[in-house]
């Protein structure tokens, strides 16, 4: 066993063990233990375990991107401070500054990312699992938690005619329905990934933070990542296209409601927030992060909104006491 083996052998168990239990499961209340559809809702059933106890990560890198966006400005005047000083000390003392910067805020560049590299191993694990399973049933071994039984259910297992373990590269391009799957399942990755981040970037960004350097680099992922996992995608089984597609329209719904209910102060909508409560006659609210910033923010917004409809509330006297 290799140095990558012997890390990714838990991640594999973990897998394993969690597909083995909802199979199991879903076999006890009626769904054939052989079925595709039954191991598909296994790997649904992974996918869904694992965002779950991702949430608090998840609230993190909300907290971590949003404080990125606020920083935005003192950036550049960082960034304008040290610009045309190439020498070594100069550009020590700028990312000596820069980490204060982030520490003083609880925020770093990596935070945003943390949610992915975290899902990436239990990716890794999977591919390996059903990359796995057809040279598992021919040498009767079972893989992880999976028995050499629950192995071949898995090998003789298919959805719409396709093998949850066949890969549109690696034998499943003589088989039309693999072929059809694969890139459907492919399609619907890539799409929900680009239109996840692409509302982000439309609808929770600050003007601050879509004039920031920071904010190129982020247009640059917008299409380099969906290419990549598009690309890799025809490398991938099924069950693997399965799993990072249900992942990705779980973090499109969170992401929606994210931006629609706690948005980035400042961005478009913060301020579509602050009309609809504005609208309904409602107090603004501080958003996620309880900070005085983010409260003035929004109480900044909702007022240029009643101000636009002509709706400014007279100031009204309190009642003296009488002597």
């Amino acid at each position: 066993m290799d140095f990558f083996e012997t890390i990714m052998f838990p991640f594999k168990w973990l897998v394993s063990v969690i597909m083995v239990g909802f199979h199991d499961g879903l076999s006890a209340i009626g769904l054939p233990a052989a079925n595709g559809w039954t191991w598909t809702l296994s790997i649904i059933g992974l996918v869904l375990v694992i965002r779950a106890a991702l949430i608090p990560v998840f609230v993190k890198q909300i907290k971590a991107q949003r404080g990125m966006q606020l920083l935005q400005p003192d950036l550049k005047k960082l960034q304008d401070k040290y610009k045309g000083k190439t020498d070594q000390l100069s550009r020590q003392a700028m990312a000596q500054e820069q980490m204060a910067m982030y520490k003083k805020h609880g925020t770093n560049p990596f935070s945003a990312c943390l949610p992915m590299l975290i899902q990436m191993p239990f990716f890794f694990a999977l591919f390996q699992v059903l990359s796995g399973i057809t040279a598992a049933k021919d040498q009767g071994k079972g893989i992880g938690a999976m028995s050499h039984e629950q192995v071949v259910q898995f090998d003789s297992s298919s959805i719409f005619g396709a093998p949850l373990s066949a890969a549109l590269l690696h034998g499943g391009a003589g088989n039309v329905a693999v072929v059809v799957l694969s890139i459907v399942m492919i399609l619907a990755m890539t799409a929900s990934q680009f239109i996840t981040q692409k509302q982000i970037m439309a609808k929770n960004m600050s003007e601050e933070a879509m004039a920031s350097p920071f904010m190129r680099q982020q247009k640059m992922m917008l299409y380099i990542l969906p290419v990549v996992f598009g690309v890799g995608g025809i490398n991938f089984p099924i069950g693997v296209l399965i799993y990072w597609t249900t992942t990705n329209l779980w973090t499109m719904a969170q992401q929606f409601f994210v931006i629609r209910r706690m948005p980035t102060p400042g961005s478009p909508a913060a301020k579509a927030l602050a009309e609809r409560r504005a609208a309904k006659g409602l107090p603004v609210l501080p958003i996620l992060g309880g900070k005085k910033a983010d409260a003035e923010a929004e109480a900044a917004a909702a007022a240029a909104i009643i101000e636009a409809k002509g709706q400014r509330n007279q100031p009204q006297r309190k009642n003296r006491k009488k002597k």
